[in-house]
């Protein structure tokens, strides 16, 4: 089919039918994913770090997000800022991606010389009635959720973020991300769209034939069932471990640590879920053994029993446990190929080899995501194909990608396609 046959964006997306995956060209057409960019990576807040990465005045975190780059520091009074990574003059970038420490940001082409505020206070041979107070670095809003950062690249950043800054600031206190630290940090290109990534990590319909490694750690049954389809048996497990989820919900929430599932995944602009839930085999960790992988905990933290607390958005997800923490960034690179950048926290005075063995802390998820990237590329392979049809979603096991189709879809058209 040539180009110019193609259907436009905004018939693509009127197509999807409710309940069903999203037709091929919105995970494969380049236009669709110019679009994206636009739209979700441009005009909505992205998770991009964390605020321990950036502990000291001077350090800062530099990263391209599609064509824009963003620098992430802390300056001399302790405020964390981002501005976009382009000097005022010609535009050249003035940090090269990666961890750096500044004192003043200097673009490498012609020097021009910028405060960690962002002000331009050296321009050379620029004459003396040149204004370089209409020059500084452009700000990037960020938001701090309880040492997560998130940014919004556009002019007129969504408000809601204020909903996941109330909901998540007192669940993530005691776990003191801002006292943490990276352990370790994994990068991984998949080879599919990024929305294929997302509806991966949103269900776990495929975790028993895929993620041997993290069945150990999870019930399955938290992530739907289906009733009809269970014997008398099977069927009264299933309600007695939703009962047992209910009281141990209440009982957690009693002693003080939020628990219940909050989620805003359709009808809204800033898309974010978040639940406690148990962990299975060992109980405390998400290892291979179900037990901590690290002996100083995170934060406050006292105790190993306090089950998982995820946090999803519309490009991370992140798992904090007593003991360590996953948290995962998805930036697109193209229409086929995603970043997937994992980190590991622990506590900042925790010692590898002393309070905790590595590959214990990082096997789990090291297995799991290489073992999604294997299924997010046969997913990629899929819908190129010309026999693909979007299929219906599971009622009991993927609801959650509904919602997730339904509310791109529902951007989407917001931002005008």
């Amino acid at each position: 089919m040539s180009t110019a046959t193609l259907p436009s964006l905004s018939s693509l997306l009127s197509s999807r039918r409710p309940h069903h995956a999203l037709p091929a060209g919105l995970y494969t057409r380049p236009d669709v994913f110019e679009a994206d960019m636009q739209v979700f990576f441009q005009n909505h807040w992205i998770l991009v770090g964390l605020e321990c990465e950036i502990p000291e005045p001077g350090d800062a975190q530099v990263l391209d997000i599609g064509k824009a780059g963003l620098i992430l520091l802390r300056d001399d009074d302790g405020q964390v800022r981002a501005f976009h990574n382009t000097c005022r003059h010609r535009g050249a970038r003035i940090l090269d991606a990666g961890a750096t420490v500044i004192s003043k940001l200097v673009c490498p082409y012609h020097q021009w010389t910028y405060e960690p505020t962002g002000e331009l206070i050296h321009a050379p041979h620029m004459g003396v009635d040149f204004d370089k107070s209409c020059r500084s670095l452009k700000p990037v809003a960020v938001r701090n959720v309880g040492g997560l950062l998130y940014v919004c690249l556009g002019e007129n950043p969504p408000k809601d973020i204020a909903v996941l800054q109330d909901v998540m600031e007192e669940r993530l206190a005691p776990y003191g991300l801002r006292d943490a630290k990276v352990a370790h940090q994994v990068d991984v290109i998949e080879k599919g769209n990024w929305k294929l990534t997302m509806e991966n990590n949103r269900e776990c319909y495929h975790c028993v034939g895929s993620h041997p490694e993290l069945c150990v750690t999870f019930f399955d049954l938290d992530f739907g069932f289906d009733p009809a389809a269970m014997s008398a048996e099977e069927r009264a497990r299933a309600e007695q471990h939703v009962a047992d989820r209910i009281a141990r919900e209440k009982r957690w929430e009693a002693e003080g640590f939020k628990s219940s599932h909050v989620e805003r995944v359709i009808d809204c602009e800033t898309n974010f879920r978040t639940q406690r839930l148990a962990i299975n085999g060992g109980g405390e960790s998400q290892t291979p053994d179900g037990k901590a992988a690290c002996a100083k905990l995170m934060g406050s933290m006292t105790r190993k029993d306090l089950g998982d607390t995820h946090l999803w958005g519309h490009n991370g997800w992140n798992h904090f446990m007593g003991d360590h923490v996953v948290s995962a960034m998805v930036i697109p690179l193209t229409a086929d190929t995603t970043l997937v950048r994992t980190k590991w926290l622990v506590h900042k005075d925790a010692r590898e080899g002393v309070d905790y063995d590595l590959n214990r802390l990082t096997d789990v998820w090291i297995a799991t995501t290489d073992q999604d990237a294997d299924l997010v590329a046969r997913s990629q392979a899929g819908v190129q194909d010309p026999a693909y049809e979007p299929g219906v979603y599971s009622p009991h096991t993927e609801k959650q990608l509904d919602n997730f189709a339904s509310w791109y879809v529902q951007r989407m058209q917001a931002h005008g396609y």
